[in-house]
């Protein structure tokens, strides 16, 4: 297991969730205040909240998770996905 460090790395500026931007510092900033699970560092960053609903960041997230927390990642129960909701019209649904 790599040690988390309190010292900022330019590697810890890059982006994991283009969706929310969110940043691999904020990822391993929720797993220092607690996170131990995908959905954890979910609801603390939003990471994997956005349209693709975690499909180009859930594994990053994974390996990062897995990495910070000296987990296996085969251990680590991937994140819930729920397709975007958007308001539609009843005509659409009626057929008209």
């Amino acid at each position: 297991m790599v040690p988390m460090s309190e010292k900022t790395d330019k590697k810890d500026d890059l982006i994991i969730c283009r969706c929310e931007e969110v940043t691999k510092k904020e990822i391993l900033e929720a797993i220092r205040d607690g996170a131990r699970s995908i959905s954890a560092v979910k609801k603390r960053t939003r990471a994997g909240m956005g349209l693709c609903q975690g499909k180009t960041c859930c594994d990053l997230v994974r390996h990062i998770l897995a990495q910070e927390t000296d987990q296996k990642i085969e251990h680590l129960p991937p994140s819930t996905y729920r397709p975007p909701i958007r308001p539609i019209k009843g005509s659409v649904l009626s057929g008209s």
